[in-house]
């Protein structure tokens, strides 16, 4: 027995250890470059409301809760979880989320070895002039075989390690583009169903026009047969009366295409969805814009953009790492025999071990291309990032607007048309008394239907609780 010297131990597990230390250090290596959050345009308050700002933190999986009950509408309520459960817009981009991260464990799972067994059974001819060291071979033999094959590609440049990060943030995204598609989703509906109450509201107001008209239009025709009135003041209450109905029927129609657009929502066809008319008696919720910052924390297309931008990142350490080599192990062994009795004997076994490489030496361009396509891609994140920030912003202090200005001009035009209905109603007293002519009461008349401008206050009302669900 040879004992080595004590320093050449020492030495060689020295080696030992440094070699481990520098497979280490390359393993940890990535060529991906630092990931920083993109700047963005920052404000210190609204611009239709008053605000401070405080620095922004991710907060795109805060639970948004059921935000519509806040209206205290029960069949809103019911409308907005069947959306939740049938919409076939949520499905498919619940599909896509699964989608995505599919793709993510396919990229994950290159990082570990891959183990392949294979198995087969030939019979085949050669040519008759084939021979080897023993002599012409048979023509006709078979080749029985069975073989495990071990690959494993060492990521010593990151290249697959920035593919996994480049995967798993694109999940991340298509998880912010699921919640951004339901919130919009949500905001839709109760949209819609908001003008489908302002529709019900315009028709039980111009049905009473409607009803009003039509006795105004027969009191006209019987002072005119008593010879009290013109034959053109029946005339033009024919006009106000056939206008009116027009006007019922283009609601009406309205108020149907609102109906099967909030079913096909809710993932019904329009046939299968009736909602009966019901006065319009919802209150839009107070609200409170927040800062800024807390805005862009809560909304999650501003989350999936930021997460592409990380994404694009990651990618172009792939793109760098393909100037470097590939490095690899890979081991296959098992048993080949001429003959099925013979398979598994020993004498009939196979294998072979050992490392591999692969280095770039010359491809035309196509490397640098790719790396310079990665960063054009990065590059392109990053621009629709600071738009969405920008589009939030911009969302936000149109809707702020249109709350605050709707507001007044839901006063304004109750008043308008308070005032206008006493108008009517004092020059329709004028009219029967025989004071006034029937021009008068046409053109009180055509004030009161200017003042609401085919856009009554419960139409007005809609549209403000269509901007507080937005």
């Amino acid at each position: 027995m040879i004992v080595q010297p004590t320093s050449q131990r020492i030495s060689r597990l020295a080696r030992r250890w440094a070699a481990v230390s520098v497979a280490a250090v390359l393993a940890a290596c990535s060529l991906a470059p630092e990931y920083r959050v993109p700047e963005t345009p920052t404000t210190e308050a609204f611009k239709e409301t008053a605000g401070g700002w405080q620095p922004a933190a991710p907060a795109d999986a805060a639970h948004r809760g059921e935000w519509w009950q806040a209206f205290g509408d029960p069949q809103l309520d019911t409308l907005e979880v069947q959306l939740q459960s049938s919409s076939q817009d949520l499905r498919a981009a619940l599909a896509r989320y699964e989608q995505s991260r599919a793709a993510a464990g396919q990229v994950h799972s290159l990082l570990y070895p891959s183990l392949d067994a294979g198995a087969s059974a030939t019979r085949g001819r050669d040519s008759a002039e084939v021979a080897d060291g023993r002599g012409p071979k048979e023509p006709i033999a078979n080749d029985f075989v069975a073989s495990l094959d071990l690959a494993w590609e060492i990521d010593l440049f990151g290249r697959l390690r920035n593919a996994t990060a480049a995967a798993n943030r694109r999940v991340e995204a298509s998880a912010g583009e699921l919640a951004a598609l339901d919130l919009a989703l949500q905001a839709e509906l109760a949209s819609t169903y908001f003008q489908l109450r302002g529709a019900d509201a315009v028709l039980a107001l111009i049905g009473d026009t409607v009803e009003n008209y039509g006795r105004a239009a027969e009191l006209t025709q019987n002072r005119h047969q008593g010879g009290i009135a013109a034959a053109t003041d029946v005339d033009q209450a024919q006009a106000q009366l056939q206008d009116a109905l027009a006007q019922l029927a283009d609601v009406r129609l309205q108020r149907a295409q609102l109906e099967h657009a909030i079913a096909v929502l809710t993932g019904q066809t329009p046939a299968a969805l009736s909602l009966a008319p019901a006065p319009f008696v919802a209150e839009p919720p107070a609200l409170d814009a927040g800062l800024p910052s807390t805005l862009l924390e809560r909304r999650p297309d501003v989350a999936a953009a930021e997460r592409r931008v990380a994404a694009a990142n990651a990618e172009i350490g792939v793109a760098a790492a393909a100037w470097f080599p590939v490095f690899g192990f890979g081991a296959s062994g098992g048993y080949q025999s001429p003959e099925s009795s013979q398979w598994f004997a020993a004498p009939n076994q196979f294998w072979s071990i050992g490392p591999f490489v692969t280095t770039p030496i010359f491809d035309g361009g196509a490397i640098s291309a790719g790396k310079r396509g990665a960063r054009a891609r990065y590059d392109e994140a990053v621009a629709n990032y600071r738009q969405s920030v920008l589009v939030a912003y911009r969302e936000v202090e149109d809707n702020l607007a249109a709350l605050h200005h709707l507001a007044d001009e839901v006063a304004s035009q109750e008043a308008a048309a308070a005032a206008a209905q006493r108008s009517v109603f004092h020059a329709n007293k004028r009219y029967s008394a025989g004071v006034a002519d029937y021009i008068e009461v046409f053109d009180n008349r055509t004030r009161l239907h200017s003042s609401l401008g085919y856009r009554t206050p419960a139409e007005v009302l809609a549209e403000h609780q269509r901007r507080a669900a937005a």
